[in-house]
C-alpha cells in the first residue's frame, strides 16, 4: 500500500446515501413509465410530426397529449383485462336560489346559493337594471370540466367554479 487511504468512511456513506435517495426518488417515474407506452414524439418521424402538426405543440401541450394517450391505453388494458375502470358519476345541473339580493357579479365575485353551495365567478359580468332578491339560479356542466351560472330568464353566464 502507499500509505494513502481512500475517502473517509463518513464522506463514502454519504454518498452511497446520496445515490439511494435519488433511485428511491425517481423509481416511481420509472415504474410509471413502465406501462408500454411510447410517447408520440419517439413513435413519430420529424416528417411526421411536421404532417399532423404536432410539431407545433409546446412541450406542455405535448406531454398532456401523450397522458391522454397513455391513460386511455391503460383504460383499454384494463378493459381488456375484464376490470372496469372507476367513472365519476356524471355532472348534474344545480337548481337553486341566490341568498340575498344581488345586482349581478363580476370575475372574482363569490356568489352563495341556499343549498349551501358557493361558487366564484371565474368569467363573465352581469349588471341588472333592478336587484334581485332570491333569484333563481342553474348552474350547468359544460365542457372539460367548466361550469356555467345563469339567473332565470337571464340571458348572459357566468362561468363559475365552486368553492364550497
Amino acid at each position: 500500500m502507499n500509505g494513502r487511504a481512500g475517502p473517509p468512511l463518513r464522506a463514502r456513506l454519504a454518498g452511497a446515501a446520496c445515490r439511494a435517495a435519488l433511485l428511491l426518488a425517481f423509481a416511481p417515474l420509472a415504474l410509471a413509465q413502465d406501462d408500454g407506452y411510447v410517447p408520440l414524439e419517439k413513435r413519430l418521424s420529424a416528417e411526421q410530426l411536421q404532417a399532423t402538426g404536432l410539431d407545433g405543440l409546446s412541450a406542455e401541450q405535448l406531454a398532456l397529449l401523450n397522458r391522454l394517450l397513455r391513460e386511455e391505453r391503460s383504460r383499454e388494458a384494463a378493459s381488456e383485462a375484464g376490470l372496469r375502470p372507476r367513472r365519476a358519476p356524471p355532472a348534474q345541473p344545480v337548481r337553486a336560489a341566490l341568498v340575498g339580493e344581488t345586482r349581478g357579479w363580476a370575475p372574482g365575485q363569490v356568489l352563495a346559493l341556499d343549498n349551501g353551495q358557493r361558487w366564484r365567478v371565474v368569467e363573465g359580468s352581469l349588471h341588472l337594471r333592478r336587484p334581485l332578491t332570491g333569484a333563481k339560479v342553474s348552474v350547468q356542466p359544460g365542457a372539460f370540466g367548466a361550469w356555467y351560472l345563469q339567473i332565470d330568464g337571464e340571458t348572459p353566464k357566468a362561468k363559475v367554479q365552486r368553492i364550497e
